[in-house]
């Protein structure tokens, strides 16, 4: 049995496979999750104010340009219609993460999935959030289902090596955000910088796993050293201490930075409104981590007069010629 195996058995069988899936690998059949447990209500509001005030500052403007007289672009930003979440186990913070800047965003159908031990958690968070939909069922089959049986547009979510191999397999024909594997730190240790703040970051973040990535960079006096370490590794998280703290403008590959000795790393999961679902793999240097423009589509408008299109027509008869485009040519020719 492979994750590709399970994503093309969902892809050809739908449902049936899906149950069938989450029965072997998961011992129960899928279902709607009931809300349960403990969830700390207020800390899920709080934290949900916060996420999403800092992602409607996000929004992108449209904008509107008269390149040349009787040339007119537009470009509008719209949400996506649908999206699914993908929530690992009980990580009630993650469904806030990826919930509420899609909330902000104006989509219209958010379907949450998460693994049946701890669904009971995460679905009464989403109540307090106002999400109706949540499924207790996890893995590649999870992921396989929001593609091809809901038909989302968008899958978003951290999960394990399996769930983001399904994922990376998926996106052929349904969008992702990206491929969140195992989480990373990186502190740099500058001088006057606390050790021992350094080793508690490290501890944390292995905490998410066996496989997280804790490294120290001591600076050792020199800031261009520890910054081109810094950007060769392309962490998830980097945590900037002692003298380092200068670092923080210059870093051009990391999913977040964290300054200065009471910027724990802990407050960007929990608690700031800054969103955690981050690159990792080093994917930082090309990607940034979940925000509004995430759930969003840009839709690009183009309006001609007839003067524009007389404009127009003598760079598309030359650049049509070139490229042997002759159609291309007699389309402009009105």
């Amino acid at each position: 049995m492979s994750v590709e195996q399970i994503v093309e058995d969902v892809r050809a069988r739908g449902d049936d496979a899906v149950r069938a899936w989450a029965l072997q690998l998961d011992g129960v059949e899928p279902a709607r999750a009931a809300a349960g447990g403990d969830v700390p209500a207020e800390a899920v509001r709080v934290l949900a104010d916060r996420v999403r005030r800092w992602h409607e500052a996000q929004r992108p403007p449209d904008i509107r340009l008269e390149i040349e007289p009787g040339v007119e672009l537009e470009r509008r930003w719209l949400p996506l219609e649908s999206v699914g979440i993908y929530v690992p186990r009980g990580l009630v913070s993650t469904l806030v993460m990826c919930a509420v800047p899609a909330q902000a965003a104006g989509v219209e159908r958010i379907v949450v999935v998460t693994p049946p031990a701890g669904a009971r958690l995460v679905a009464a968070a989403a109540e307090l959030l106002g999400l109706g939909e949540v499924w207790a069922v996890g893995g590649p089959q999870a992921i396989a289902w929001l593609a091809y049986v809901r038909s989302v547009d968008k899958i978003v979510g951290p999960g394990n090596a399996f769930v983001n191999e399904a994922k990376l397999l998926v996106s052929r024909d349904v969008a992702i955000d990206l491929p969140a594997g195992p989480s990373e730190v990186v502190v740099v240790l500058g001088r006057g910088g606390d050790r021992a703040i350094a080793e508690l970051e490290l501890a944390a973040q292995r905490e998410h796993g066996h496989d997280a990535t804790c490294e120290i960079v001591e600076a050792n006096g020199d800031l261009d050293a520890a910054l081109a370490r810094v950007n060769e590794l392309a962490p998830e998280h980097v945590v900037l201490l002692g003298d380092a703290e200068q670092l923080a403008p210059r870093i051009r590959n990391a999913g977040a930075v964290f300054v200065g000795d009471s910027s724990p790393v802990p407050t960007g999961d929990y608690a700031t409104g800054g969103n955690h679902v981050l690159p990792t793999g080093r994917w930082a240097r090309s990607s940034g981590g979940l925000g509004l423009e995430t759930f969003l589509k840009p839709v690009t408008t183009q309006r001609l007069t007839p003067d524009g299109l007389a404009r127009m027509r003598p760079t598309v008869e030359a650049l049509a010629s070139v490229e042997g485009m002759p159609a291309h040519a007699r389309a402009v020719q009105r």
